[in-house]
This record gives C-alpha cells, structure tokens and sequence, in this order.
C-alpha cells in the first residue's frame, strides 16, 4: 500500500517541470558505457543462475527424447544446440534491449500490445497457425515457432503500466479506470482461449490487474474483480471436458495413473525418486519416455530427480532473489517518481512470480496440470527470448535509477 500511496501522492510532481528534468536527464544519459559495474548483482547473478541450470537441465531431460526422435535426426544434442542458439538470440536481443531508454519503452508499449493482439489473431487463421497436440499457438518462421503468447507477456506489463501511469488520476473510478483495461484484457483472454492457451491467460490477467492494483486501483473494485475472476476460471474449466479431466486427474491422479493422472503420478515418482540429493545428473529415469514434456512443462521434475531437495530449493531460492529484486527496483523508481519504469518492473516480477509457482505447482502436484513452462529455464525459443527481454528492462529501469539518484546526489 505504500507504492500505492507513492504512486497518487506524488502524481502531480510529474507534470512539473522537476519531474520533467529528470525525466530529461535520463534521457541524457542513454549510452551506458560502464553499465555493468552499476547493475544489481544479485539480479544478474540469481538470473544467470537460472538460465545456465536451465541450459543443463534441458540437455540432461532431452536426451532420450532427442535421440529416438526421427524429426531430431537421433541427435542427442538436438534440444541443447537450439536451447543454446534461443538464448544467444535472447541475450543479443536484452542487450539492444538495454540500450533504449524507458521513456522510449513507454511511447513503445501501446503499439507493441497492438502488435501483439494482431498476432494472436493471425496464429488463429486456419493454414496459417500450426497446431500441436491440439493447440494452435505457433507461427511457424522458417526453422523456428514464434509462440505470440509468450511475446503477449512482456507486451501486457509494458502496456498496463503505461495505461495505470495515464490514468492514475482515475484509478478510483470503475467505469474511467478499470473497465478499458478489463474490456481489453477480456479480449485478449477470448484470443488466447481459442488457441487454447489457458495458462497464458492466467499470466497475463495477473500481469494486467496486478499492476492496476499497485497504480491504486479501487480496493472494493479490485476485490469485486478478484471474485469475478475466481467465478469466471471455474466457469471455465467445469464447462471445458477436458480442464475439468485435468482436474479430476489433480485430485487422484492414482485412480487413472496410466490416463488422466499420467503426467502428474511419474512427476510425483521423479521427486519421490530424488529424495534429498538426487540420484545423479543424467541419472533420471523418468526423462526416458516416461515423462511427457520433460524439457518443457516438467524440467522441475527432473531437476527434483536427478537434484534432490536440494536442487529444487536452489532453483526456488534464486526465483525468490530474482523476485524480490524486481520489486525492489520497482519501488526504488516510483521514490523517485519514476512510475512507468516502477510499474514495468513490478509488472515482470509478477509475471516471473505468478509463471514459475504455477510451474512449480503443478510439478509438485499442488495445482491442475496446465501447460506452462518455467521462466528462464524450460526449453522454447519465444520464452527465452522474451524472459531475457523482460530481464534487460529490469535492468535497464535499475541503471536509470542509479543514475538519476547519482545526479540528485
């Protein structure tokens, strides 16, 4: 509450011509030539954690996979030489990325979330959309799948922060306030749905409306919404065969252990197999066919197996610094009235939150079977790509602040 507090307490100190100077002096500073000795440590060192695990963890879980694979050529290093090849292209990407200020981010975002509603409107057209196991959530580009789903994540915490930072002077109106944003969200859930990606949409309606409610949203209208929401997914699913067969196979995944449950009971085998140590990395049995999406969906699981506890509690605990860090760099921005980049950086530190507990919570077998990956770590061009994009603006908003408490000092 008191971000919230900051952000409509200090709104009018944007229009003045302080807030404009430094805004200006920002500007003035967009060639970061020394910037790595003045970006937070644990944030790039929790992330580069997370991605070379992850970068291990997918050759290790893919193995099997890719070497009885004919559209992999039986090459065991098939997954690994495009994990690694993604996460050049991603790092390339983050460092351009860097080099653009906020303010530009900002005059960006709306046209970026249009860019992005267009192509999950294209990924729908028939021929055009290539469908997977009944999901039709890729554009095929040559010898890569762009998934606009994941790109849509990034888009949806640039846009609502720039959308709360316009409207902050109406965030107590429902009908000024809330509802655009709402229409809009539902709109890019009905588009996400048909593919289906169900698990997006739950994403980026957290993205959306946590950071509405951290600009200072209405409580009662967010309260209402919070209700509305828990209301429309459980519409959802018990309208939908087969969500509501995930969530029976949730609740007793032994009953059907060889159907519904499958994926479920052999990634609860994979932790109870991996005890406190492991059994070894490459050592995992059920990566050998076993395990549906073991490079994907369910990567935690084979960590948990060839890791142990104690892999996972350090996959956990560099989230939670890579987490925490994002939300203090956001609070860091709004004290000095910097709210765009405030709100950015919160937005991708609920997004990295709400993705990586799903993620976990469905390996664990805490929550329904859903299709999510794990931020930074799974497998999938598009995913990496866009993490590494949110991780260089986080950065990026952490710089600017540095250099604009450096010029106040």
């Amino acid at each position: 509450m008191k971000i919230v507090s900051a952000l409509s307490g200090l709104f009018a100190a944007r229009e003045t011509s302080g807030g404009v100077q430094t805004s200006r002096a920002v500007d003035r500073l967009m060639r970061p030539s020394d910037a790595l000795r003045e970006l937070d440590p644990w944030l790039i060192w929790s992330a580069a954690g997370l991605l070379l695990i992850g970068m291990v963890m997918v050759y290790s879980s893919s193995i099997a996979t890719a070497e009885g694979s004919k559209f992999t050529g039986y090459q065991s290093h098939y997954f690994l030489t495009r994990h690694a090849l993604f996460l050049a292209v991603g790092v390339g990407a983050g460092l351009a990325a860097f080099q653009l200020s906020m303010r530009q981010w900002q005059q960006f975002a709306p046209w970026l979330f249009l860019g992005g509603v267009v192509l999950l409107a294209v990924v729908l057209i028939p021929g055009v959309g290539r469908e997977v196991n009944g999901a039709q959530r890729w554009l095929p580009l040559g010898f890569i799948n762009l998934q606009p789903s994941e790109l849509m994540k990034l888009f949806v915490a640039l846009y609502a922060a720039d959308y709360t930072v316009r409207k902050l002077p109406d965030m107590g109106s429902f009908r000024r306030g809330f509802l655009p944003m709402a229409i809009t969200i539902v709109f890019v859930g009905f588009l996400l749905l048909r593919e289906p990606d169900f698990g997006a949409f739950v994403v980026i309606t957290a993205i959306a409306f946590g950071v509405l409610f951290l600009g200072g949203i209405n409580v009662r209208v967010f309260a209402l919404l919070a209700l509305v929401a828990v209301i429309g997914f459980v519409l959802l699913v018990w309208l939908s065969p087969y969500r509501r067969d995930r969530l029976f196979g949730f609740m007793d995944p032994w009953q059907d252990a060889f159907g519904k449950g499958y994926q479920l009971s052999h990634a609860l085998i994979a932790f109870g197999r991996g005890e406190w140590f492991g059994v070894g990395l490459g050592a995992s049995v059920e990566k050998l066919f076993y395990l549906p999406e073991a490079h994907t969906d369910f990567l935690l699981a084979v960590i948990a197996e060839e890791l142990g506890f104690a892999g996972v509690l350090l996959v956990i605990a560099l989230f939670a610094i890579l987490i925490h860090r994002a939300l203090i760099i956001g609070r860091e921005a709004v004290k000095l009235e910097r709210y765009f980049p405030g709100l950015v950086a919160m937005g991708i530190g609920l997004w990295i939150g709400v993705q990586s507990f799903i993620n976990m919570g469905v390996n664990m077998g805490l929550l329904p079977t859903k299709g999510l990956t794990l931020p930074l770590m799974s497998f999938g061009g598009s995913g990496v790509v866009a993490n590494c994009l949110a991780l260089a603006i986080l950065l990026r908003v952490d710089w600017e602040n540095r250099q604009v408490m450096r010029g106040r000092s």
